[in-house]
């Protein structure tokens, strides 16, 4: 669970081109907020640039020097000056209108036409979610705010992972809450007192997705 491993085959996959819509925004997000994470994707990217030299097999195509050339002034801007991925996507967060899922937890879906669940969940200062694991893998990326489980505290830039086989329970920071980007895999699967009755609720609200 959150280990390494998981974090650099996420930014491997990225590098190389292979992860579908969700996963990519939110890939692109971790390493916009993530400096460590940005440097190893740039070593990634130039290890792979590295093996197309050894592609001699590959036809190259037939163009024209005109093609190479765009009439289109190039501004470099420094990464600091350049908008989040995800606000790109969806604008600014602070235009976003949640919906309440209960008092202090709300969340925004982004319709994206591929089989991963990408979503924006805000947590008001010290609440928490109910304890849950998933049947596939869960990503959460914090954009704002802190919040902190059985495993440790995440702050902004921060990327947990987890799999089937955890069962958590996040807890807002207590100062300002949190805002994190998401990607379920799987339906959650909830624990504790009122597990029953939220799963039931999970399984039926898959019937209107």
């Amino acid at each position: 669970m959150n280990g390494t491993d998981l974090k650099n085959q996420l930014i491997f996959d990225f590098a190389s081109g292979s992860l579908g819509p969700s996963k990519s925004i939110f890939a692109s997000t971790y390493l916009y907020l993530n400096s460590k994470a940005s440097n190893l994707n740039k070593t990634f990217e130039n290890i792979l640039g590295e093996n197309l030299f050894d592609n001699d097999n590959v036809a190259l195509p037939k163009l024209k020097y005109t093609d190479c050339i765009s009439n289109k002034s190039v501004i470099s801007q420094k990464p600091n000056q350049t908008s989040s991925p995800i606000t790109k996507v969806i604008g600014s967060l602070d235009k976003i209108k949640w919906k309440q899922v209960f008092r202090g937890f709300s969340e925004f879906s982004l319709n994206i036409n591929d089989e991963n669940n990408l979503k924006l969940i805000k947590m008001d200062p010290g609440i928490s979610a109910p304890l849950h694991s998933h049947d596939g893998k869960e990503f959460i990326l914090v954009l704002n705010g802190s919040f902190h489980d059985e495993y440790g505290k995440y702050s902004k830039g921060d990327l947990q992972i987890n799999d089937q086989n955890i069962k958590h329970t996040p807890i807002a920071c207590e100062d300002e809450g949190c805002v994190c980007l998401t990607i379920t895999e799987k339906d959650v699967i909830f624990f504790g007192r009122y597990g029953s009755f939220l799963n039931l609720f999970t399984f039926i609200k898959s019937f209107f997705k």
